[in-house]
């Protein structure tokens, strides 16, 4: 078969950025040298785009994780114009069809399945044509955000404007203008691709999978480092609508605590959050998974693996009978008519068979442990 015909201005921007990055920079650090203002001002621009990219072009507007303030949207707007990898629209389009069909090679537009090359850059070096919605009638939502239709209206002028606009006014204001272009241009731009593309890459090869594995996707607390919390990808498409990617308190996700900081000022609100009980009901599902394979090969196998399954179910129904104890609260507080000690009650219930599953799942874990020893 003959393959799609390349997009040059894709190429030519990967690789100016990259040929000045990895040959331009070094040559100019030996030869002039670059200050701390001018590391800093990569930096910021750097954090910039790449918390544009996270918390708006993905949480915000591809997966309607929370809904955010004007001047919110219009700086992840900004922002994700510096970051230069397309309007939010189109953005969002690819985004929503690679959760639609992950994976699939025909559907997927950067599926993993590929090949990590593909999955990282390939796929916007030709024209695959893997998205169906041409005019982005899967983002029919983001057409009434007249910020998406204002940066998608006018992106190529944004784009140009923006990312040389900000380093030039940096150099002229610093004195060095083409140690600023360099560092905060081109250096900016070319880190931030390649952070961003490792979501789509190695986020699909690297890590443990330990909510789902009918897709590619990986938990990594690396990648989550390198991408602002984007590595805990496996929780991400498992429960994609969650603003969070990592929730654990130690997990590294930055764009999480952005998101819940600006709750707190009154600039986002509607956070979206997984209850918890489909969280951990699905932990459980791939932990027994893969602690069964692995007692498939231990001398008592099956007995092992039925007090296993056992314990299991204790920890499935105990999670049932707090998820039903929990929507019975919910429904309650919506009635004007429940009096007040009936939802104390309710309450306690809620809280009493909560730290039940909470303690089963404790038990479950360890049981785990100790027969993985075994």
């Amino acid at each position: 078969m003959q393959k799609p015909g390349l997009i040059w201005l894709n190429i030519s921007v990967f690789s100016l950025t990259a040929l000045i990055t990895l040959t331009g920079v070094p040559y100019y650090a030996f030869s002039h040298g670059f200050d701390g203002w001018q590391i800093a001002a990569m930096l910021a621009g750097l954090v910039f785009c790449e918390i544009s990219i996270t918390a708006g072009y993905h949480r915000l507007w591809s997966h309607r994780a929370y809904q955010a303030h004007w001047l919110v949207r219009l700086f992840f707007a900004i922002g994700g114009t510096y970051a230069t990898q397309n309007s939010i629209l189109h953005w969002s389009s690819d985004h929503r069809q690679h959760h639609n069909h992950v994976d699939n090679n025909e559907k997927d537009p950067y599926s993993a399945k590929r090949g990590f090359w593909y999955s990282h850059i390939g796929w916007m070096l030709r024209d695959y044509d893997t998205n169906p919605y041409k005019h982005h009638e899967n983002c029919k939502d983001l057409k009434q955000d007249p910020v998406v239709m204002w940066q998608h209206r006018y992106y190529l002028p944004l784009v140009l404007g923006i990312n040389f606009g900000i380093p030039i006014l940096l150099g002229l204001w610093h004195g060095d203008l083409i140690g600023m272009m360099l560092l905060a241009g081109v250096a900016r731009l070319f880190l931030s691709h390649h952070l961003t593309f490792f979501i789509n890459s190695l986020a699909h090869v690297w890590g443990n999978q330990p909510y789902s594995d009918k897709n590619t996707s990986r938990d990594n607390p690396v990648i989550a480092f390198l991408t602002f919390g984007e590595g805990y990808h496996n929780y991400h498409h498992r429960f994609q609508r969650d603003y969070r990617n990592a929730i654990r308190w130690w997990q590294y996700d930055p764009t999480k605590w952005l998101i819940r900081s600006l709750n707190l000022f009154g600039l986002a609100k509607n956070l979206y959050r997984t209850p918890v009980e489909l969280i951990e009901t699905e932990r459980a599902q791939m932990l027994l998974k893969n602690t069964s394979f692995k007692l498939s090969r231990h001398f008592h196998s099956e007995a092992l693996t039925l007090r296993l399954q056992e314990e299991f179910e204790i920890l499935i129904n105990k999670i049932n009978a707090f998820s039903l104890a929990k929507k019975q609260w919910v429904e309650a507080c919506k009635n004007s008519l429940i009096e007040s000690y009936d939802l104390d009650a309710l309450k306690e219930k809620m809280k009493t068979l909560k730290v039940s599953f909470i303690q089963q799942k404790k038990d479950w874990l360890m049981l785990n442990a100790r027969l993985v020893i075994a």
